[in-house]
């Protein structure tokens, strides 16, 4: 009995050694996490997420956290170009790229990118003046991530973003740039009141010189429109008195005048055209052929005279 009770205890620590050795050499691996394996101390391999089996007391593994953290970068003092002080803290983004480098190159990444990021702030706003790094904030963002970056290459890190949450500057300057932002807004609101003015002017004489214009061109297009209707009552006048002159030369032809008729229709209408108010009269150039006329009436008198002298 005391045998059977001895190897049944000795079964059962066989048992539960068995045991913790199988719990052992199961290693679970989060998505988010590698795994490096080390075989009595030195780095064997490593491994990916999900079930990885490992051999106890021999080897080992360390897990390193894949995902994108953040390093919170406290206040500090920091002297610009032009000997203001200022408070500047800022937030560093960082992931892991290679979990090798980043274990066995560096005992403490966390502290050693908190001290890099405060030298480097230091060193970029120190090169610039107090009216840049207000106005400059991505500049300076950027330039700090491509120096941390660089420096952190080696450790397996990737520095991802590097974000300035304030920089303040010391009261008395605060209350100065108060003072100016203040005077720049008047300044600004003068200048939009005085060319709106100017501009209303502008548009004033626009309209103005607009009115003027628009006024010419009425009277000028009143005046072409009468000139217009002149000249086409005139134009109707002469055409009736062509028609009229012709109707009559017709009607004269068609009843055969004499040379004696015509010269004295001519002496007629020479004494109608001298009733007028008129100083001046115009005979037309072509009166030959009346003038002969004229001359054949006046023998024609003197034959009549001689012949009443005789009786």
């Amino acid at each position: 009995m005391i045998i059977s009770g001895g190897f049944t205890f000795f079964v059962l620590i066989i048992i539960a050694f068995v045991f913790i050795f199988i719990a052992s050499s199961i290693k679970i691996i989060r998505q988010y996490e590698k795994g490096l394996v080390e075989t009595l101390g030195k780095y064997t391999g490593t491994k990916s997420s999900g079930l990885n089996i490992i051999i106890p007391i021999f080897q080992r593994m360390l897990r390193v956290d894949m995902r994108e953290r953040v390093i919170d970068v406290p206040p500090q003092s920091v002297i610009t170009k032009d000997n203001v002080s200022v408070v500047v803290d800022a937030i560093i983004y960082f992931q892991v790229t290679d979990p090798v480098k980043v274990v066995y190159n560096i005992e403490n990444f966390a502290l050693a990118a908190l001290k890099l990021a405060q030298t480097n702030l230091r060193n970029v706003i120190g090169d610039m003046e107090l009216d840049s790094t207000l106005t400059s904030r991505e500049k300076i963002n950027t330039q700090l991530r491509e120096v941390m970056d660089e420096a952190t290459d080696k450790w397996g890190v990737k520095v991802t973003r590097v974000e300035i949450q304030k920089i303040d500057p010391p009261r008395d300057i605060t209350d100065a740039m108060s003072k100016q932002m203040k005077a720049e807004r008047e300044k600004r609101a003068n200048i939009l009141e005085a060319e709106g003015l100017r501009q209303a002017a502008i548009l004033k004489a626009e309209g103005a010189k607009q009115a003027v214009i628009l006024d010419a061109e009425a009277v000028k297009e009143k005046q072409v429109l009468e000139a217009t209707g002149q000249a086409e009552a005139i134009r109707k006048v002469a055409e009736a008195e062509k028609y009229k002159i012709e109707v009559v030369y017709n009607a004269i032809h068609e009843g055969k005048p004499t040379n004696d008729l015509i010269a004295i229709k001519y002496l007629e209408a020479l004494s109608n055209i001298a009733d007028g108010q008129a100083t001046k009269v115009f005979l037309p150039l072509e009166t030959s052929g009346v003038t002969a006329s004229i001359g054949g009436i006046a023998e024609l008198f003197k034959e009549g005279s001689n012949i009443k002298e005789k009786k």
